[in-house]
């Protein structure tokens, strides 16, 4: 079971003995992370028939065989995304939260799709794999203690720890690559990008806050900085 946000708040309430006189306020976690046992649930919705059949789509190229022997790995890499809270600035919660565990499956012949395993009401649900292995190779850069996050609006990828970010990657780089980046300077930098996009902001427009990504990518791609990941949906 996940840790909820509120269990963590009960937790570090205990922890700082929140609730008397002159005791210090708790902090929320930059990130909830995943029990063993979601992230094995995560990992097993990956190798259901279903999934497999999203990644034997994503494998298939025009003029080559049909892909096959194909092999799901044991492990998955959890994938945060940025909460929208915290780019308002407005909340007490988490920096990130999780928005899917990426799971590679890998054909006979070495090509590989990620297939993304997203949480849902009922556990978890397998709606896409995307070509590559990225998430798989930029967690072996991770130090221990630190998630993956991602920022899509600048196909970025970043360690995320309690003191901040790191840049690992990026189509459009905010921040050198490889810098820490303090979680309250990079709170400031979101919010002055995308802040303002979120529905029910002053100047929101028609779609959600995180579809700056489009803009992003189609830049990226001007430029051929955008490594690019083909879905697979059924």
């Amino acid at each position: 079971m996940t840790v909820t946000r509120s269990a963590w708040c009960v937790l570090a309430a205990a922890l700082l003995g929140l609730g008397s006189p002159g005791a210090a306020t708790a902090v929320a976690p930059v990130w909830v992370p995943l029990t063993a046992d979601r992230l094995a649930a995560a990992v097993a919705a990956a190798h259901t028939p279903e999934a497999i059949g999203y990644a034997r789509t994503n494998l298939r190229r025009p003029g080559r065989p049909e892909p096959a022997g194909i092999t799901v790995a044991a492990t998955g890499i959890p994938a945060y995304t940025l909460d929208p809270a915290f780019v308002r600035g407005d909340g007490t919660g988490p920096a990130a939260v999780l928005a899917y565990v990426a799971v590679v499956a890998r054909a006979a012949d070495g090509r590989t799709t990620t297939i993304e395993a997203t949480p849902a009401a009922a556990g978890w649900r397998v709606t896409t794999a995307l070509s590559g292995d990225d998430e798989t190779r930029l967690a072996r850069e991770l130090r221990p203690g630190t998630v993956l996050l991602s920022e899509p609006q600048i196909n970025g990828w970043y360690e995320l720890g309690p003191g901040g970010v790191r840049l690992l990657r990026a189509s459009l780089p905010q921040n050198p690559v490889g810098a820490l980046v303090p979680l309250t300077e990079y709170q400031h930098q979101v919010h002055d990008r995308y802040a303002d996009k979120q529905p029910g902001a002053a100047r929101s427009p028609a779609w959600p806050w995180w579809s700056a990504a489009g803009a992003a990518v189609a830049a990226a791609a001007v430029f051929g900085l955008r490594r690019l990941r083909t879905a697979s949906r059924s």
